[in-house]
């Protein structure tokens, strides 16, 4: 069991510096630490802290209101996760996002949430609360009292379900305002949180949102006119359908750059030497999927997103969620405080009778998860 150092999480720190005025200052100030310290404190990047250290941050924290003496020192530890369903799990609000659609001819009083989404929600919500079927598992105390192997079963405190519009279902500036006040107040919300994005961007601007900050870009702006691939945000992109519908992404698009016009619908990621790869060859039988988190233990703040190219796509995901959440863990990338999952999911239906059932929940399908290289990640936030 590993622990993580709280600190940033019990003042409100976040990596912007717009939002951080004076934070490092007035703990150096009051403590007498050495400022590269304290930074490294925030990232939850230090090996160990001298009790004279620990002392006098809990003097401050206790001075400046962060905490009460009751709540320390135990409030600055918490408990790492160490699979893909802790991850989630063991955050004490947990916030899921799915967008909306509506019935046009029934003058707006009618929406409606696509049904792949709402098994991909419905998996996620059985997988924290089940820890994907493995809690029945963990060793129960013994006459009444926790043992010294095992552990409190780790359950978020508080379950909040969000909806916004869908691109196309709203006026442009409805949709992007709504997708904006949810991060906002989860963005601005105290304690250790999640945030889940279910669907790609094309079904959820929450998700361009996750995206954007992630990768320090501009949501709803459309990156198909740079000059080469590598200059992309982020190190994986979804060529929309032709007759997709095509809002304005920093993950989406009609092409890689101005120069690659011939790009083929489907989804593609960047490759460790700077290639660009497509998954899938298009036929009806292979679809394609992604699953993104980045995690700041520091911060107790998870933020996730997950969709396929289909909806075919995205009920197979639910199944590889149920059955293959392994390999999702551990992430592609841990540095700066950061831990960071990408990962493209690949499905190749059997061979024989097409499938139609479109309200099958159970379909079989052979998956291959494929790791977006450290690389391609660290090449981007180099550029932050």
């Amino acid at each position: 069991m590993q622990y993580s150092f709280r600190l940033a999480e019990l003042l409100g720190h976040v990596p912007d510096p717009r939002k951080r005025p004076g934070t490092i200052k007035a703990i150096v100030d009051y403590t007498g630490l050495d400022r590269h310290q304290v930074a490294a404190l925030l990232k939850n990047e230090v090996k160990y802290i001298p009790l004279k250290a620990l002392s006098r941050l809990c003097d401050f924290l206790i001075e400046h209101g962060h905490a009460t003496p009751d709540q320390l020192p135990g409030a600055l530890f918490a408990v790492e996760p160490e699979n893909f369903w802790e991850l989630m799990a063991r955050r004490k609000r947990l916030e899921m996002c799915v967008g909306v659609r509506k019935d046009d001819s029934t003058d707006g009083e009618v929406s409606f949430v696509a049904a792949s989404d709402s098994v991909l929600l419905g998996e996620l919500l059985n997988g924290v609360t089940t820890l994907g079927g493995t809690a029945m598992l963990r060793k129960p105390p013994e006459n009444g009292m926790p043992s010294l192997s095992s552990d409190e079963l780790p359950q978020p405190e508080h379950l909040k379900q969000t909806l916004v519009w869908s691109p196309g279902q709203a006026a442009e500036p409805e949709v992007r305002r709504r997708a904006k006040s949810v991060h906002d107040r989860f963005s601005d919300s105290k304690g250790d949180k999640a945030l889940v994005g279910i669907g790609s961007t094309k079904s959820n601007p929450v998700v361009e949102i996750i995206l954007s900050k992630s990768f320090n870009c501009n949501a709803f702006e459309s990156q198909d006119s740079v000059e080469s691939p590598a200059e992309r945000s982020l190190p994986f992109f979804l060529r929309y359908r032709d007759n997709d519908p095509h809002p304005p992404s920093c993950m989406a698009g009609l092409s890689l750059s101005k120069n690659d016009k011939q790009t083929k619908e489907g989804l593609y990621y960047e490759d460790a030497n700077g290639n660009w790869i497509r998954c899938g060859s298009g036929k009806s039988r292979e679809e394609v999927a992604f699953v993104f988190y980045l995690h700041r233990e520091s911060q107790g703040r998870l933020e996730m997103c997950m969709g396929g190219f289909s909806g075919k796509a995205t009920r197979l995901l639910a199944r590889a969620m149920a059955t293959r959440a392994e390999d999702f863990w551990p992430p592609v990338y841990a540095s700066q405080g950061m831990q960071i999952g990408a990962f493209i999911v690949e499905f190749t239906m059997p061979a024989g009778k097409k499938e139609t059932d479109i309200l099958r929940t159970d379909l079989v399908a052979s998956v291959e998860v494929t790791r977006i290289p450290e690389e391609a990640i660290v090449r981007r936030l180099e550029k932050r």
